[in-house]
């Protein structure tokens, strides 16, 4: 089985088969016994190559609860070339990784732009999300096992979940927001300031609207998270019709029971609702992506449940927010990538470490004196995510920390090759910011410096490089036999 995947089920059934998924029959979560694993998990096969997880039944709030409940569903690149149908990886994630790249940098380079397939709506006949409908006094959105994820949490979370809201101008507008469970038919919605569905509901308050429809959806197929987590869709484009261009055939939509939002035909659940206009209420705290815990938050929307109709069974994604990766990153990578291409021609790789939010290494094909922190830079200025900005020479694989840290130790001087920004956009979430989207940022030249910029006037030769150039066989012949230097080694 191999994607693109209509649903979150086809995907992970793909997961199980190439051994990419981890199933568990039970766990104590009122003890985070899910959330100490997905710790565990990460610090022994590292945030980019540990596995998904399942779930079957799960402990919370002392009631055992059927799942299943799944986590760190985009962990391993093997992980996400399958989503994009890409075949024949072996085991070696670092292929993996490089064929995804290639594959979504094609997609765009075929029309020089991201393909588009609008949606389309269909009748409820037969839906997966329609085998169960709940309205009335039969919606209590606690009756699944949303987990309670950090005991210094504020609750039970939907972190996973998708909103989807929609205006006549603005159109359509899909991504991830975390939902705070107040009551059986009260969740919050967390719509930071200037993020789109803050703009959307800001829009209505404007019109004179008292409440906006919206729906919170669990359990979408890979690439509609994906697209809907990235910024690849701007403020007036419908995540949807990117979904479709990617999947290469339209995504299918039915109306909700109780208003008339479209949201996909095979997801796990939907929360159908109002969001009141006139009224916030406090929301969290909450573990956030940087692994810091988030401060409670005065005022925060909020969504009156309406029904709830969901799948037989239906499937709980938590994302260990800070804990695990939450998202895929491949896509986001590329994106950034064409984007900052049109400003920096050298450009060659960008990474951003998922356990170090706010750290980005770049590598470069350097040419010309001050190309380096020219680089550095221009990401300051363009990039909202970066903080500690790291560049490279282009034989540096931005992938390997054990490279990167060489290149500091061995090419970089921190005078000249260094300078900081002391303020500048920044991410709301980062906790060592005095002040909200605020930051200062710092741009490390890890490139040989020319004797012009003040490095050396001859760098010396690097040692492997002089071993692969004089003695080309050599690394062909320990592949040839890697297997057997090993065969009498006692352990």
């Amino acid at each position: 089985m191999i994607g693109p995947f209509d649903s979150l089920r086809d995907y992970i059934a793909a997961l199980d088969s190439k051994g990419l998924l981890v199933r568990i029959p039970k766990m104590d979560q009122d003890k985070y016994e899910a959330t100490g694993f997905a710790y565990q998990l990460v610090k022994e096969f590292g945030y980019d190559l540990a596995p998904a997880f399942l779930i079957e039944e799960i402990k919370v709030n002392n009631q055992w609860m059927k799942g299943p409940v799944l986590g760190n569903i985009f962990g391993g690149w093997s992980s996400e070339a399958l989503m994009y149908g890409i075949e024949n990886l072996g085991e070696n994630q670092k292929i993996a990784r490089q064929k995804t790249s290639d594959h979504l940098e094609a997609l765009y380079r075929k029309l020089n732009q991201w393909p588009k397939i609008p949606p389309i709506e269909i009748t409820s006949d037969g839906c997966p999300c329609k085998e169960n409908i709940l309205l009335g006094d039969d919606v209590d959105v606690t009756k699944f096992p949303w987990l309670h994820t950090n005991p210094a949490d504020a609750g039970q979370y939907l972190n996973a979940a998708m909103i989807f809201i929609e205006d006549p101008d603005l159109g359509r507008n899909v991504a991830p927001y975390r939902c705070q469970i107040k009551e059986k038919d009260k969740i919050g919605v967390n719509a930071e300031i200037q993020q789109n569905a803050w703009n959307f509901l800001m829009k209505m308050k404007k019109q004179g609207k008292k409440v906006a429809p919206i729906a919170v959806v669990n359990g979408v197929d890979p690439i509609t998270f994906t697209l809907g987590a990235s910024k690849l869709a701007q403020l007036g484009e419908d995540e949807l019709d990117f979904v479709g261009g990617f999947r290469n055939k339209a995504v299918e939509l039915v109306k909700c029971e109780t208003n008339n939002i479209l949201v996909p035909a095979n997801c796990e659940i939907v929360l159908e609702g109002e969001v009141p206009l006139d009224a916030m209420e406090k929301e969290g705290p909450y573990g956030e992506m940087y692994g810091f815990m988030g401060l409670e938050k005065e005022q925060n929307f909020f969504m009156n449940i309406k029904a709830i109709t969901h799948r037989d069974n239906p499937w709980i994604v938590n994302s260990f927010a800070g804990v695990t990766k939450i998202s895929p990153s491949i896509l986001q990578t590329v994106v950034n990538l064409i984007d900052y291409k049109e400003a920096i021609p050298s450009l060659l790789d960008i990474y951003r470490p998922a356990e170090s939010t706010g750290v980005l290494i770049v590598s470069i094909d350097k040419q010309n004196s001050g190309e380096g922190m020219a680089t550095g830079k221009i990401l300051a200025e363009k990039d909202f995510f970066g903080k500690v900005i790291i560049i490279v020479d282009r034989d540096i694989d931005v992938y390997d920390k054990g490279e990167i840290f060489q290149a500091l130790g061995t090419r970089w001087q921190p005078h000249p090759a260094a300078e900081i920004i002391e303020e500048t956009r920044g991410m709301p979430l980062d906790a060592s910011a005095p002040k909200r989207f605020q930051t200062s940022k710092i741009i490390i030249d890890a490139t040989r410096q020319f004797s012009e910029e003040g490095g050396p006037n001859i760098w010396p030769e690097i040692s492997k490089v002089m071993l692969e150039k004089l003695s080309p066989e050599t690394f062909d012949l320990i592949e040839q036999n890697w297997e057997n230097y090993f065969i009498h080694w006692k352990r």
